[in-house]
């Protein structure tokens, strides 16, 4: 089969496309005939080398997310060869993984995809939508509480966003200018540009500060001064947590398998309460290339590829 992988480390030219064995489920295991695979900043890491180096190992695979159906189940699983799932592939520096023809799993990873949803919109939930909700369970924000997240148009910051709203606190989104319609849309009660200094735009609306945040654009202190003392401020990425003051709790949030959580965005997606969004979609023999993109940023959406050899680049 043919998958994506990294042979040594480098810039997305570094990403090849080529053959390798096809891999068999083992016990508690499903192989997946991958229909999409998305792509997210955590495979620039992999070839960038920010997980070490790669000594002693011939390649290792690409991508979290992906969505597919069951093509072969291994020993001790019940679900039926055929059916429709989403993948968080979590685990890092293996030699496939979901950008590739097929990708072998455990039942921990999986759950079932958004009944009537395109698989390759299924394929942007996984990484994206439970580093959202895990962030927010950092957060224990009651009804009319406030809420600020940066980045709130990116991946992670628009499934905060729309898992916010479901709890009824009030959110502060920010973005680019252009994004404030779609934030409204998706439940943001106020917004502020990514061009305003965060903590003075955020208190024209919230004079105290809000009562958390979910830094998805990794400001860092900028954010921090945003909330209100004694409030919490979460972060997606380690490197720039910012140094706790005024009472203000910093946390780290990092997603991991767990498939009742899954299911359950998954379920908040089939009915529309979640909205997955595709920027690019290219065939898996295009990877570098999608990397390329991936790398120059600014997308609204994740990039996604898609084995299919008759796939096509589009917008």
């Amino acid at each position: 089969m043919r998958a994506a992988v990294v042979k040594k480390i480098g810039g997305p030219e570094a990403v090849e496309v080529v053959e390798v064995p096809l891999p068999e489920p083992g016990p508690l295991e499903v192989r997946v005939k991958v229909a999409a695979a998305a792509l997210n900043p955590a495979d620039t890491a992999v070839w960038a080398g920010y997980f070490g180096p790669m000594e002693g190992i011939e390649y290792t695979g690409l991508g979290l997310d992906a969505a597919g159906t069951i093509d072969a189940v291994g020993p001790g699983v019940l679900l039926k060869v055929g059916t429709p799932v989403i993948v968080f592939d979590a685990p890092v520096l293996r030699p496939t993984k979901a950008q590739a023809e097929y990708l072998v799993t455990d039942l921990n990873s999986i759950a079932p995809a958004p009944e009537g949803m395109d698989l390759t919109l299924a394929a942007t939930i996984p990484l994206n939508a439970m580093t959202a909700s895990q962030a927010l369970d950092h957060l224990p924000l009651r009804p009319r509480d406030t809420l600020l997240v940066t980045g709130a148009a990116g991946a992670v910051g628009g499934y905060a966003v729309e898992l916010a709203r479901t709890r009824g606190v009030r959110i502060v989104a920010q973005g680019r200018p252009e994004d404030e319609e779609f934030l409204r849309g998706r439940g943001a009660t106020w917004f502020v540009s990514r061009d305003e200094e965060p903590s003075a735009a955020v208190r024209r609306f919230v004079p105290e500060g809000v009562d958390g945040v979910v830094d998805a654009a990794a400001l860092g202190a900028p954010a921090l001064a945003a909330v209100r003392d004694g409030g919490i401020f979460v972060s997606v990425r380690l490197d720039v947590l910012p140094t706790p003051e005024r009472g203000v709790v910093v946390r780290h949030t990092t997603a991991g398998p767990e498939p009742t959580r899954l299911s359950y965005l998954s379920a908040l997606a089939e009915v529309g309460v979640l909205t997955p969004r595709v920027a690019r979609i290219y065939p898996l023999s295009q990877a570098s290339e999608a990397h390329t993109q991936l790398a120059r940023g600014g997308q609204r959406g994740r990039i996604v590829l898609v084995p299919s050899p008759s796939a096509e680049v589009s917008s």
